[in-house]
């Protein structure tokens, strides 16, 4: 396990669903900019209320920073070149948005 902490940009809106059993969490992905300026995409999973809540109420584009355990990936591009990627379990989710959920306040 590889302890991260990436910034960047939602990628679309971030979905809430349940897995077996009924828990619930949340998935979106982050473009986040290399050194050299290409763009890659973190696959993002939170389980915990806080980080849901907060990945919940982001919008397309907003920044943001998590924190959590990553994995690297590698995909083939429709061209047949190797792309990178990376899965984001994310534990805590840190944004300047303001929150608007009542559960973000205690």
């Amino acid at each position: 396990m590889i302890d991260a902490l990436i910034s960047g940009r939602i990628y679309g809106r971030a979905d809430e669903r349940s897995g077996q059993g009924g828990s619930l969490y949340v998935t979106c992905k982050v473009k986040a900019m290399t050194d050299e300026g290409d763009t890659l995409i973190c696959n993002v999973i939170a389980f915990n209320d806080k980080a849901r809540s907060t990945l919940l109420d982001l919008e397309d584009g907003e920044s943001i920073s998590l924190s959590g355990a990553l994995t690297p990936k590698v995909w083939i591009d429709k061209q047949g070149k190797a792309r990178p990627a990376i899965d984001l379990i994310a534990h805590v989710v840190m944004s300047t948005h303001l929150p608007t959920r009542e559960t973000d306040f205690e």
